[in-house]
């Protein structure tokens, strides 16, 4: 099926630099300076770049696809395919337009449930307010309020009702627990209030 065929490559698309990226250290930066014939030094922004131009155009046809089709689920592209619109969405900064849309289509298994757990996480973070999750990590300069000096933090962002969020993400589809998903993205997980992130960040209430 053509439509299937090109979600297929969507998805590819989303997931290409991001992989690169995510596999950058000190010792792939010169293998992949060489791959895409750029310096050592100018490797991580020329990918991002070349993401953000995937990602552009992604969200451009996913959102003539959804015009078209409604979501393109499970029925009608099979899986994978039926996860590239989510990824898309996902990454852009308009999930809210979109969101209703993901959940109507996880809870009629034309979606991973767990996959529209984690776009409802990203939101409620974006929008400053406690995921449910636990699947989103945020990384911010601190303030430490004793010395005034700033350092970098990487956190789990907060956790609404967090004592029983492993029940939530078990219930979602997720196989792990939000301690193992912290140390996955190499964060020791400590339960944190909003509040508490604003002190960290030395904003005023």
């Amino acid at each position: 099926m053509p439509l299937q065929h090109e979600l297929d490559s969507i998805l590819k698309l989303d997931q290409r630099y991001r992989e690169a990226l995510s596999i950058y250290s000190d010792k792939t930066a010169d293998s992949l300076a060489a791959a895409y014939h750029v310096s050592k030094e100018n490797v991580s922004s020329y990918l991002w770049q070349l993401q953000t131009k995937a990602d552009s155009s992604n969200l451009l046809r996913i959102r003539e696809i959804i015009q078209q089709y409604g979501y393109p689920g499970k029925t009608l592209v099979d899986s994978p395919a039926n996860e590239s619109a989510c990824m898309v969405i996902q990454h852009s900064n308009v999930i809210d337009q979109f969101l209703a849309l993901i959940k109507t289509a996880a809870e009629q298994k034309e979606l991973p449930f767990h996959l529209y757990a984690m776009m409802l996480d990203r939101s409620l973070m974006y929008n400053g307010k406690p995921q449910v999750y636990g699947t989103q990590g945020k990384g911010f300069q601190a303030l430490d309020s004793v010395t005034g000096k700033k350092s970098f933090q990487l956190i789990i962002w907060p956790v609404q009702e967090a004592a029983t969020v492993n029940e939530r993400r078990k219930a979602a589809g997720f196989k792990d627990t939000i301690e193992a998903n912290a140390k996955r993205l190499g964060i020791t997980y400590t339960p944190l209030t909003i509040e508490q992130v604003h002190k960290m960040q030395g904003k005023k209430e």
